[in-house]
């Protein structure tokens, strides 16, 4: 990924798109980001008092939280009070230039700004409009709050883990900002496609519940993608507790063996050749009937080895596996340095920070990152006067309700 700010920099595919981001925490900023990052003009639309994200610590300035410096890079922020009439005016006019306008508030917030799809839409058609909050439009839900939690439970997700641990622990992991924020990147770019090629502009409605319950439903929709049912919920290999690192001698690895041969393959390396006559592990369908067993035999077996043995006894015979590392031990490896996904770059105020890469490689329209975060209305001025705009006066500016629970 080239860093920036760079003049010479490759433009990127969405060069030339101006994005509207209404957004905060970690979903909808996400999305911008990586529309930022493919070449996007995105204005950040912000309260005074900023986005959230701004506010974890540690940080070097009260308003670059470690959080925003990365989400927020490749954006402009501009300052408004959405209640006042002098910030609905700039955020209109503001639309008035925009492509894309990406928000997270509920559909009460904003139908409360005058900001409803309806409304906007009927007076910019070309426009794509894109909402993701928790729950869908005409649910009756469509005004509860709903962060990455929420959805963990009512999605599945935490019943998943319960299965497998016998206790309801939520993911170490913002699962559902991420995947909702990656599909609405994604939707927003079809809805772009769509408008290159008809001149039609759309709402685009991300449910946070319905993604991530589609999503979870790939693998886990077991059985029951038979009516009737022809067995219960759940990808079983998936669930079973045995379903985890093996231990080692100096660790815990990782193996995936895929197919009847990699299976006979590792019960030789194991020291067990005879397991694949066995009648319970000689075929997948029998394997899968007992993979808790099946499990439980390999996690005893692979005790004597140590973590390079196993390695590179399986990559000998093309079976997937990898030691267990800590986020330290792999973004130290040659692997991620001489793929650029985590490099030191210099922030014009907030010094040298770690820079997360962009994983996509483009071979003609790289995403390139064209300016660090900005502070909280760094650019309000600059992006008033780009719409014929004077600068707001300070006490224009009051709270903006961009939260994803306003």
């Amino acid at each position: 990924m080239q860093q920036g700010p760079c003049a010479t920099a490759a433009p990127g595919p969405l060069a030339g798109v101006r994005v509207i981001e209404l957004a905060s925490v970690v979903m909808g900023p996400l999305a911008g980001q990586i529309l930022g990052d493919l070449g996007a003009d995105v204005i950040k639309v912000e309260s005074d008092a900023g986005d959230v994200n701004r506010g974890y610590r540690p940080s070097r300035s009260p308003d670059m939280g470690w959080l925003a410096l990365n989400l927020d890079r490749n954006k402009r922020s501009i300052v408004l009070d959405l209640k006042s009439a002098t910030g609905a005016a700039a955020l209109a006019r503001l639309l008035d230039s925009a492509d894309v306008l990406l928000t997270n508030l509920r559909p009460g917030s904003l139908a409360r700004l005058g900001l409803s799809p309806d409304e906007v839409l009927a007076a910019r058609p070309r426009l794509v409009y894109a909402t993701a909050h928790g729950f869908r439009v005409g649910s009756g839900q469509e005004n509860r709050a709903a962060y990455d939690d929420v959805i963990q439970a009512e999605s599945g997700l935490v019943s998943l883990n319960q299965q497998t641990t016998g206790e309801p622990y939520l993911l170490p992991t913002l699962l559902v900002d991420k995947v909702c924020g990656l599909v609405l990147a994604q939707s927003i770019l079809a809805a772009l496609y769509h408008r290159a090629r008809h001149g039609q502009g759309q709402h685009v409605e991300v449910p946070m519940l319905d993604t991530v319950l589609a999503f979870n439903l790939i693998e886990h929709v077991g059985g029951a993608v038979f009516e009737p049912p022809a067995g219960e919920f759940g990808y079983h290999r998936a669930l079973a507790r045995s379903h985890k690192a093996f231990p080692v001698s100096d660790g815990s690895v990782c193996i995936l063996p895929f197919g009847d041969r990699n299976w006979h393959d590792l019960f030789a390396i194991l020291g067990h050749p005879e397991l694949a006559g066995d009648p319970r592990f000689a075929t997948r369908a029998a394997r899968g009937e007992h993979i808790d067993e099946l499990y439980r035999l390999v996690e005893e077996l692979s005790r004597p080895f140590t973590s390079a043995q196993l390695q590179r006894a399986c990559a000998e015979h093309d079976i997937a596996a990898a030691t267990v590392q800590t986020l330290g031990e792999v973004v130290a490896s040659d692997y991620v340095r001489d793929g650029g996904l985590y490099e030191v770059a210099e922030h014009p105020t907030e010094g040298p920070y770690r820079l997360i890469g962009c994983p996509v490689r483009y071979s003609v329209s790289p995403a390139t990152v064209r300016r660090h975060c900005p502070h909280v209305g760094e650019q309000t001025a600059q992006i008033l006067a780009e719409i014929g705009l004077p600068p707001v006066k300070s006490d224009d500016v009051d709270a903006c309700p961009t939260t994803a629970s306003a």
